[in-house]
């Protein structure tokens, strides 16, 4: 049975070589799966139907236009399945360009391989229609990759705008105020709160300019001091607990160890932040600190609505958000777990989620007690290069 993008079960206009060719897709993509898995980093952990995609339609619309009594030029002729490959890969999995391309030629040689060793032989024609066929595929999949990595990036844009508008505004009507009064303790509170909203905004951006470059490859720039992280979980609630009230609850023993307590601090507050924005109103939200085998093991946990299991990885990912967060009216600009993770990688550590409507949802931020080995690793390894 033909799978092509048109479902023409005409077989009768269709080459010999084109109907082995429907008959060995199995095949071509149990290699081409093996090959894809070893060679393409994105996708060893891609659930078969997820790797798959739409390829084999693509591949019997190769077979189609090897055919020179079927009226399809190449595998893209009159249809978007290349383009559709692309934009799922876009919005489903951690492909760049580059992985999305290998993947096509691991397909072009995949067929040439299984075709030569099943005695298939194509003429010149044939061979230059494949050819014609993944090539043209390539194009049309990375346009259609790069459009909706494109929107991503609108979006994203869009919503750090409006969530740097806040913080801008208030600084500006604590400026006007302190301009109209001559009240030096109201010049002081409102010049307070003006800082603030200042200090927040910095700190939106430093964490925009540390996760964009480590999704350029670069590890974030760590200052490492020691840190007792039970202060920094402290000073983290004083400030929930002024805005949100006294649903925060603290477990676990102190632990020190070194590492950017700033960035710690940003941590703990994008994972308290979360648990507020996306837990269920009322209920606690409870912060453990546990010293386990030389590790800091910090968590975060929230009751309410589960994080889907298909979108427990795009959380974590610059530009995107999970659609149940896009669903809501709570706002975001998606910058904050992707921030986690960079800051838990470059200390030498992870960043995991287990989220279940029975457990509720807990974030776990696992590194190193000490992170100094881990400060220049990206230098060192340039260096052995």
């Amino acid at each position: 049975m033909s799978l092509a993008s048109d479902q023409d079960a005409g077989e009768h206009r269709l080459s010999e070589n084109a109907r082995r060719m429907l008959a060995l897709r199995e095949r071509v993509f149990d290699t081409w799966s093996r090959r894809v898995r070893a060679q393409v980093l994105q996708a060893r952990a891609l659930q078969q139907p997820i790797l798959i995609d739409t390829l084999p339609v693509f591949y019997d619309n190769i077979a189609q236009s090897i055919s020179p009594a079927y009226p399809r030029t190449s595998a893209i002729d009159g249809t978007t399945v290349a383009a559709e490959h692309g934009g799922e890969r876009a919005r489903i999995t951690t492909y760049d360009h580059a992985a999305l391309i290998e993947e096509y030629q691991l397909l072009r040689w995949a067929i040439f391989d299984v075709l030569h060793r099943e005695g298939v032989a194509l003429d010149h024609v044939e061979t230059h229609a494949v050819h014609s066929s993944i090539d043209s595929g390539i194009q049309q999949a990375v346009e259609a990759f790069s459009l909706v990595h494109s929107g991503f990036r609108e979006r994203f844009a869009a919503a750090l705008t409006h969530d740097l508008r806040n913080p801008l505004a208030a600084t500006v009507t604590a400026l006007e105020v302190i301009l109209l009064t001559d009240d030096p303790t109201r010049i002081k509170t409102v010049a307070a709160k003006a800082l603030a909203n200042t200090q927040r905004m910095s700190g939106m951006i430093d964490e925009l300019l540390d996760t964009m470059a480590f999704h350029g490859g670069r590890k974030i720039q760590l200052a490492i001091e020691p840190v007792d992280v039970h202060a920094v979980v402290q000073e983290v609630l004083a400030d929930a607990i002024a805005a949100h009230g006294h649903r925060f609850e603290v477990e676990g023993e102190p632990v020190q160890g070194w590492w950017d307590r700033a960035a710690m601090k940003r941590v703990t507050e994008n994972l308290v932040t979360n648990a507020v924005k996306y837990g269920s109103a009322g209920t606690p939200i409870t912060i453990r600190t546990s010293d386990i085998y030389g590790r800091l093991v910090l968590t975060v946990h929230n009751e309410g609505e589960p994080i889907p299991a298909q979108e427990q990885e795009c959380i974590f990912q610059m530009y995107r958000r999970a659609e149940s967060a896009k669903r809501d009216a709570k706002g975001g600009w998606g910058i904050g777990l992707p921030y986690v993770r960079a800051v838990a990688e470059s200390h030498g550590g992870s960043i995991g989620l287990d989220s279940s409507a029975e457990r509720g949802t807990t974030f776990v931020v696992d590194i190193p007690l000490d992170a100094r080995p881990h400060q220049n690793a990206d230098s060192l390894a340039q260096e052995q290069v």
